[in-house]
């Protein structure tokens, strides 16, 4: 099980001004911040972001209860700059009922909402 996940991120200022609107439609918000660093999350810190040199593209995905969400998402994700990786939808390559969309953020990491409900 994972505790928390991190992202070295080339503009700090940029990137917390995008996940902040990117994961307000999952109920991720910024929960902690040091200086070059933030923390998101809904109840703690599990999503960390802090300045560095950009690395290799990485994939993160964050569940979603609703699809409706995940819609929310793709919009406040490409809203805030983000770039679109994949519109909302069934992606029955992966299972019957996976619903994801994804955004890449400024770093060109490959950031998704997905909802495995039907």
């Amino acid at each position: 099980m994972l505790d928390h996940v991190g992202l070295k991120v080339s503009d700090y200022a940029k990137s917390k001004a995008f996940f902040e609107r990117a994961l307000a439609p999952i109920g991720y918000k910024c929960l902690m911040e040091f200086p070059g660093a933030a923390g998101f999350g809904k109840d703690r810190p599990d999503f960390w972001i802090s300045q560095g040199q950009k690395s290799n593209p990485t994939h993160v995905a964050f569940a979603a209860d609703e699809r409706s969400i995940v819609d929310g998402f793709h919009k406040a994700a490409t809203g805030a700059g983000g770039k679109d990786n994949g519109k909302p939808g069934i992606r029955k390559e992966y299972h019957p009922t996976y619903y994801g969309a994804f955004v890449l953020d400024p770093d060109g990491n490959n950031i998704e909402a997905v909802c495995h409900k039907p």
